[in-house]
């Protein structure tokens, strides 16, 4: 597994949180505490890349 670094902003809204990655288009997720937000968008961006072939994580920074 490569370890890739992407963008992550949360955001604090009326209804809990929201995070997103502006380096993955669609890729979102929301959580009631910042914790929860923290784990869900890891997992959301875990299986955002799974869908990627491996052409597509080569342009991705890497750590």
């Amino acid at each position: 597994m490569r370890n890739i670094k992407v963008n992550i902003i949360i955001e604090k809204d009326r209804d809990g949180y929201y995070g997103y990655s502006p380096d993955l288009k669609g890729c979102q997720s929301q959580g009631n505490s910042l914790e929860e937000v923290k784990t869900n968008i890891q997992e959301a961006v875990e299986l955002y890349l799974e869908t990627l072939d491996d052409r597509k994580i080569l342009t991705y920074p890497h750590n």
